[in-house]
């Protein structure tokens, strides 16, 4: 089974109260509440916007910048939003 993770900045989504939220108020699966809600992004940034946005988080969670940025560097591309 798959991790679901916000198609926008990676996070894992797997508790339904991280979800984002539709224009109706229903939630959304493919993003995180931090990048969607109401039915639409929270930020029109570019993919390495969204880089600068996520590293500062992931550093207060214990992860060295250079791993972070790494690690969105490789997988945001792939990501439904960035992908293209």
């Amino acid at each position: 089974m798959h991790e679901r993770l916000c198609q926008s900045c990676a996070m894992p989504t797997a508790e339904d109260e991280l979800l984002g939220t539709n224009a109706d108020g229903t939630r959304n699966t493919k993003y995180c509440k931090y990048c969607y809600e109401n039915g639409g992004f929270t930020s029109d940034c570019t993919m390495e916007g969204m880089v600068e946005i996520c590293v500062p988080h992931m550093v207060s969670c214990g992860m060295d910048e250079e791993t972070a940025r790494k690690m969105l560097g490789d997988a945001l591309p792939a990501l439904e939003r960035w992908a293209s």
